[in-house]
């Protein structure tokens, strides 16, 4: 006899519960999008020597995150995502195309667009009506507000998840480069943990005019890894 069945009523989940199921899915490493093939520059800082240990990981990601995730990235997936809650298609073009003007290098343009059409597939795979006919232009921001509005996560909880997988996702790429153990993976994490949630804040807070990107040690990494002698990622 089935346990559930049974049980009371609250023991069925709510639309906030489901909404925070579907987001931990979107943010998962083990989600079928690539990621993991990129470090976004991190591969060239570790190369050099700019990022040796948790101490100097987690520095090198909280920069990232200050000056270019929470800047940019995030504060046009918040845009992003009130264009698609309007239905207002001009306005998401507009910030996608601002988002991929912005990026600084070759390979950071290329990854921003495989993971978007990479994602845009598993929302087709899933049932998600607006990525039936994505734009081949299409970026990685673009497809997971799509995902976050569909499922029913508000805005707040798509800007600290994106924050959070982005900060996870360097340091898994840490931990296979330099390579960290699991014990300073998880310190440089639980670092980053305490910076994402006031990041999100001033994410969402941004005007227009205050958009943008003040990380030109990140470019000159991106762009310098592009003709290193060995790699590991493609950025």
């Amino acid at each position: 006899m089935s346990v559930l069945a049974e049980g009371p009523d609250d023991m069925s989940l709510g639309s906030g519960q489901s909404a925070l199921l579907r987001l931990l899915w979107l943010v998962s490493p083990a989600l079928p999008i690539g990621a993991y093939a990129y470090s976004r520059g991190l591969e060239y800082a570790v190369d050099v020597g700019w990022a040796t240990d948790a101490q100097s990981v987690a520095s090198w990601v909280e920069g990232v995150l200050e000056r270019q995730i929470c800047t940019l990235d995030a504060p046009v997936l918040a845009r992003l995502y009130d264009a698609y809650v309007a239905q207002d298609a001009q306005q998401g073009e507009r910030w996608n195309d601002f988002l991929r003007a912005s990026r600084e290098t070759a390979e950071m343009a290329l990854e921003d667009r495989q993971l978007g059409l990479s994602l845009a597939k598993v929302l087709r795979e899933a049932g998600v009506p607006g990525a039936v006919a994505v734009d081949p232009r299409c970026t990685y921001a673009q497809m997971f507000a799509l995902a976050c509005v569909h499922y029913g996560v508000t805005k707040a909880d798509a800007v600290l998840g994106y924050l959070f997988a982005f900060a996870e996702g360097q340091v898994i790429s840490a931990s296979k480069l330099i390579p960290l153990g699991q014990s300073a993976s998880q310190r440089a994490l639980l670092r980053l943990l305490a910076v994402i949630e006031p990041l999100a804040r001033r994410a969402l807070a941004l005007a227009d005019d205050e958009l943008g990107t003040t990380t030109p040690g990140l470019a000159l990494a991106s762009m310098l890894h592009e003709t290193q002698y060995t790699r590991l990622f493609r950025s």
